[in-house]
This record gives structure tokens, C-alpha cells and sequence, in this order.
């Protein structure tokens, strides 16, 4: 006999309609519940995803998160990067409405063990390594989360001996009151300050582990300071990555441009980082983050760095398109960051053209701005904070300043980029802000990027 669900009947919300939105409504219709979808955007925007969810026959609330349409609900679930003191959840709250998320449905329904990532940067790319490892192990397991798919999605196909591999950022962290059995936080820097104080930020990032028990696993970056203090807070084990020295103690580290893992006081060889297939020494780390993950899985050190070495990479993350009368362009759009756009020029020792642009998050622009200075030939700056970047380019007295050119979008940048790249050159697309100002998602805005590439004359 089937059990009967908890949301069986029951008057159900679900705010936002984005890739959590669609995958809530599409689980809690077939759990029974009759579904209101409220979203700020209208009917004509969203046409794709109502689309996908016509089978479902939510009722539809559209154009503004309206109180009044929910308060008939017994939950709300709202997707990330809804603001939590947003007046509708707060007369929800006072209305006694339970407000939850995809990620916290998630936790508390799960049959198997979860894995989940997170940290200010390289949480995809450590993701889609350990996804990569997985894989050519031929160990059951499924992937979702922040990554770009539905975790309730994922529900139908776990088994009893499933892997379940997530990706968590700080908003999908917002709901949560459990915490994934094994996780790992990747970093934790500077993010989001645009609306979090920094205290909330890295309180967010806290909850991956904060719920564990002591049987539980959480790995952390022994070089960022806040994961070494997060380390104290742990109950359950802890297992540090460092890429700056051999920590003596159980973990995955960097020595002599070997990576090596020490379990129970065995010292195990990895690979060699100039066999990783990824630019930039935040790649070793997130190639130290991974290792460390799959040991704790099971997998051998063997294949590990057999999975690394034939790793493709990640869309939009350093993601080189093309090449073009011997320059190549590189696609960074995940940059939306400062701290992100250094790690970026790091990654190439080739003289570099810089597109930047977007919305600027309130972060502190002096250190990248001053290695632009020392690295780039020319900037391009695009979008909301072109002129804020190129002010703080411009402020720097450096004895060899790159030129700066101000434009209005993407494709006009790309155009000026081609003009001012020499043969032997990298233009690089890594913005350091977000993509707001102009597109919905840094996908989005790495696509029109790597299209503006491809319209450039004939590859050489």
C-alpha cells in the first residue's frame, strides 16, 4: 500500500520559478498538494517555464510575490536568492506557514548518505571533479543541486547503494536543518557583501556541517582562515586539503608539485600537478578538495588521478573557445568576483586583455586592480560597473598602465578586444561582477561571449 504524503491535499506555494522552482512544483504535484506558483516576474517572461510545468496545472500568481495569494498555504517554498525578510515571508511567519526549500526538502527526504560542496569559489569545479572520479570508477551516483539540476529530481532514481553528490551556495544553505553526512567547504572569502553583512555570509557557509553528528565527515581548506576556525566548531571528523604544506595528520596535500594523501598514517601518491589538465593554482585546489572527497568515498588513489588527468573542464570557468589570428579567448563569466578575476590572471603567463564588467557586489577592488595594472596590456570594461572599474584601474600609478576602454555591452567589448590583442596574446572574459545588470545568470552572459568569439573573422 502506498504511504500517503504529507503534502497530499494540502495548499502549497512555491516562490520563484527558475530551475528549483520547476523542479518543486513538478515533486509536489505528484506528491498531491495543489500548487500556487508566485513569481515577480510576468506570464511573457516566463513562457519556457511554464511550459515545462503545464502537465502540473499550478495556479499561477505572477508579476509580484502577493501575501494575500499564500496565506492559505500550509508551506512555502521558496527558491535560493529569495530574500528571507522579504515582507510576504515575514506575514507567512506570523501566519505560522512553514517556509522551506528544494535544498531542505531535499536533506529530509533522501534515503541514502548525501555529499555536498560548498565555499565561496571552485565549489562547481570540485563538484563536477568528484562527479568526473565517480564516473570513471563506475560508482553509482547522481548529481544536483547548485550545479544546474533539480535535487528533488533526483529522488525516483536512488537506490540503496547510490551516491548522491550536491552542490550547496550560501542561499541553498539559508533553509536548511540538517547537514549532509559528508561535506566539504572549499573556501570561504570575501562574497555577496552586496547583501549579506559579512558575518551572516559566513555563518551561511557554517551550515553545511553545523548539523553533523559525530559520525560525520567535513573537509576543509587548511589555508583559509575561516575553515581553519570552522575547524574547531566541528563535531564530527575532520580531513584538511592544503596545497601550501604537509599538515602531518590525515588529509590531501601539495609537496615537491606532488599531491599526496595521508590516511591512518599511510601515505598514499595521487598525481602530479602538471598533469592536471586545468589552469591556475586554484585548480590544484580544487583537485586537492576532490581527492580528498573520493577517498572518503571509497575511491582509489589510482583511479583518482586516472579521472583527473582526462578531466574536459567546466563551461564558463576559464573555458578557452577559441583561437583567433593567434589570440586565444578565454571564457571566465563565473568570475564575478575580484578575488575570482585574480585567480583568473593568474592562470596565464601570456600577456592578457581583460573584459569587466557587470554589477559591482561591494568588494574591494585595489588588489585586483593593481595586478591588472602589472599583468594586462589593455581593459575593457562593459555594463553597470565599467565605469567604477575603470576608475579604480585608472587610480593605480603604475609605470606601464594598460589602456581602458569603456563600452556597453558584451559584444562591443568583445569588438574592441580583437582590436587591441597582439598575436601571442589571451583576451580574458572574467568580469568580477555579477551578471545582473544585463542577464539573468553568468551562463547567460559567458554564452554571449563565446558568441561574439565565434563571429570573429577565421580561425587560424
Amino acid at each position: 500500500m502506498q504511504i500517503k504524503s504529507r503534502f497530499s491535499g494540502k495548499n502549497v506555494t512555491v516562490v520563484g520559478l527558475g530551475i528549483e522552482g520547476i523542479d518543486l512544483v513538478r515533486y509536489l504535484t505528484k506528491q498531491g498538494a495543489k500548487v500556487l506558483v508566485s513569481d515577480t516576474r510576468k506570464e511573457k517572461d516566463l513562457a519556457e517555464q511554464i511550459q515545462s510545468i503545464s502537465d502540473c496545472s499550478p495556479t499561477l500568481s505572477l508579476g509580484e510575490n502577493r501575501s494575500e495569494a499564500m496565506l492559505s498555504s500550509e508551506f512555502i517554498f521558496v527558491s535560493q536568492g529569495v530574500d528571507q525578510n522579504a515582507q510576504f515571508l515575514r506575514t507567512a511567519r506570523k501566519n505560522g506557514i512553514e517556509i522551506s526549500s528544494m535544498s531542505k526538502l531535499f536533506l529530509q527526504t533522501c534515503p541514502v548518505g548525501i555529499t555536498a560542496i560548498t565555499g565561496s569559489s571552485g565549489k562547481t569545479t570540485t563538484t563536477s571533479l568528484l562527479d568526473n572520479i565517480l564516473a570513471k570508477s563506475k560508482i553509482n551516483h547522481l548529481m544536483g543541486g547548485n550545479i544546474g539540476i533539480g535535487l528533488l529530481s533526483l529522488l525516483d532514481d536512488i537506490t540503496p547503494d547510490s551516491k548522491v553528490l550536491i552542490e550547496l551556495s550560501h542561499t541553498q544553505l539559508e533553509t536548511i536543518d540538517i547537514s549532509p553526512q559528508l561535506s566539504c567547504v572549499t573556501n570561504v572569502t570575501p562574497n555577496h557583501l552586496d547583501r549579506f553583512s559579512w558575518n551572516s555570509y559566513v555563518d551561511l557557509k557554517r551550515r553545511i556541517f553545523e548539523f553533523q553528528n559525530k559520525e560525520d565527515t567535513v573537509i576543509f581548506n587548511f589555508d583559509n582562515k575561516i575553515c581553519r576556525e570552522f575547524s574547531n566548531e566541528a563535531i564530527g571528523n575532520v580531513v584538511y586539503t592544503s596545497r601550501k604544506q604537509n599538515l602531518n595528520k590525515d588529509g590531501v596535500y601539495l609537496e615537491n608539485q606532488n599531491i599526496y594523501a595521508l590516511l591512518q598514517q599511510e601515505k598514499l601518491p595521487i598525481m602530479n600537478i602538471g598533469n592536471i589538465p586545468l589552469p591556475g593554482v586554484h585548480n590544484i585546489e580544487n583537485v586537492l578538495a576532490a581527492t580528498a572527497l573520493a577517498l572518503q568515498m571509497g575511491v582509489s588513489n589510482k583511479e583518482i588521478n586516472d579521472a583527473i588527468i582526462n578531466f574536459e573542464g567546466v563551461p564558463h570557468r576559464l573555458e578557452s573557445i577559441a583561437i583567433k589570428s593567434e589570440v586565444l579567448y578565454v571564457n571566465d563569466s563565473i568570475a564575478t568576483t575580484p578575488e575570482r578575476t585574480i585567480a583568473g590572471i593568474n592562470s596565464f603567463t601570456q600577456p592578457i586583455v581583460i573584459i569587466l564588467g557587470g554589477r559591482d557586489k561591494n568588494l574591494p577592488l585595489y588588489e585586483m586592480s593593481h595586478l591588472i595594472n602589472q599583468r594586462c596590456r589593455s581593459v575593457i570594461t562593459f555594463g553597470e560597473a565599467s565605469e567604477l572599474y575603470a576608475k579604480s584601474i585608472g587610480d593605480i600609478n603604475h609605470q606601464n598602465p594598460p589602456t581602458i576602454d569603456q563600452v556597453e555591452n558584451v559584444s562591443e567589448a568583445v569588438f574592441t578586444a580583437q582590436k587591441r590583442a597582439q598575436s601571442g596574446d589571451v583576451v580574458l572574459f572574467s568580469p568580477a561582477g555579477t551578471s545582473f545588470d544585463a542577464f539573468h545568470t553568468f551562463e547567460e552572459r559567458g554564452f554571449a561571449f563565446t558568441n561574439a568569439v565565434l563571429q570573429i573573422g577565421e580561425e587560424f
